[in-house]
């Protein structure tokens, strides 16, 4: 589904508008000589592609930028260990808007049409600490931007994944934000997961109004996260999660639940759940479980069932969030997977920038073990007529 990335483009988008080049540096402190203007954002999509059929998917090229779409992003979470079994997690994602359609640029490097932003969090299990941060950009002057040339690259100033093989299956992730850094390499061990039908991952049933998205449900990952000064070297799993699309949620849609699940028995899933506002659930968008030899099942939304069992409110915005859910899927056995998700620590929330939601770790029980990630939004502000 993923997930809070409408909304973060939208605020992506304001938030350059209201600050102007200020953002154009990484970090958004840095001033610049050009003289450049920034046009104003529009929900107009003419002129952009739109998801209404599944692709022919090309990796490793499928990995870069689809700038035909309006709306891109990368993001990669991971559950790791350090050498005394501290757990950790984190967030990695890089947002790509464009603010005018392919082909409109009048050719100078400070008009990019293109608006990136950044999501970076570490969650310190361990020691009970939660550090993140955003970044914003335009996509002009080499500041941010996607390319595979040969090797696929996704940055924001020095926040950046990076292909180490021209084929992608080796990337190294590596960002740094006030007192907490990340330097990483995943491994892709499992082909692409195409979600929905062929990758065409439908969130309501308006024709076009569907994202391409794939996954990488589960790479291997060795690297340190430095907190503090305190390097911590970490082996563990990520995932990652790419969509592009053009289109909009449901008119009714509230805000959505989401879970990247890695089971112990080498399986994944993928589960989500579009909250409505009339307190529905949007049967459009289902879920997938990948098996153990990569293969990957499709399931529709009445396949599983997603149960909150207890809540926590944040002393930061006030919102109250589900913090633990019982989860049933058929998954094509003899008798149904339940399953038991907590949080590995209850304040996972990115907060005081322009957006709140919550993501975080979370630990897997009952009959499957294992570690994930849940995000949650709309429990802040409710997207309806937003998108």
């Amino acid at each position: 589904m993923k997930n809070i990335r409408w909304l973060a483009l939208a605020a992506l988008a304001l938030a350059i508008v209201l600050f102007g080049f200020s953002l154009l540096e990484p970090g958004g402190s840095g001033a610049v000589s050009a003289s450049a203007v920034l046009p104003a954002v529009s929900a107009d999509i003419t002129g952009f592609a739109r998801a209404t059929a599944p692709r022919d998917w090309q990796f490793p090229a499928d990995y870069g930028a689809h700038p035909e779409y309006q709306t891109e992003w990368w993001y990669y979470t991971g559950n790791f260990a350090g050498e005394d079994g501290r757990r950790f997690g984190f967030q990695f994602t890089i947002f790509r808007r464009a603010i005018t359609p392919p082909g409109s640029s009048d050719g100078s490097e400070w008009r990019s049409g293109q608006l990136y932003m950044a999501h970076f969090a570490v969650s310190d299990i361990g020691g009970g600490r939660f550090f993140h941060e955003e970044r914003f950009s335009r996509g002009g002057a080499g500041l941010a931007g996607a390319e595979c040339s040969p090797r696929c690259r996704v940055w924001l100033g020095d926040w950046q994944a990076l292909a180490l093989t021209d084929d992608g299956l080796e990337t190294r992730i590596t960002a740094a934000g006030e007192d907490f850094a990340i330097d990483f390499t995943v491994t892709q061990v499992k082909p692409p997961a195409l979600q929905g039908t062929g990758g065409l991952s439908a969130k309501s049933a308006e024709p076009g109004n569907a994202s391409h998205y794939y996954s990488l449900s589960r790479m291997p990952t060795e690297g340190v996260i430095t907190l503090a000064g305190e390097r911590f070297p970490i082996t563990g799993y990520a995932w990652k999660d790419h969509e592009f699309s053009t289109s909009a949620l449901g008119t009714q849609a509230l805000g959505w639940d989401w879970f990247g699940l890695q089971l112990d028995d080498n399986r994944e899933l993928m589960l989500g759940q579009i909250r409505l506002t009339d307190g529905g659930r949007e049967p459009a968008f289902g879920g997938a479980l990948i098996e153990a030899d990569g293969t990957t099942r499709y399931l529709p939304s009445e396949s599983f069932t997603i149960e909150p069992l207890a809540s926590w409110t944040s002393p930061h915005t006030g919102a109250v969030y589900p913090a633990g859910w019982a989860i049933t899927v058929d998954a094509g056995t003899e008798r149904p997977l339940s399953l038991r998700i907590e949080p590995l620590m209850a304040d996972q929330e990115l907060h005081g920038g322009g957006i709140a939601y919550w993501e975080g770790a979370v630990r897997i029980s009952g009959d499957a073990t294992g570690y994930g990630y849940a995000e949650l939004t709309g429990y802040v502000d409710a997207l309806t007529g937003r998108f």
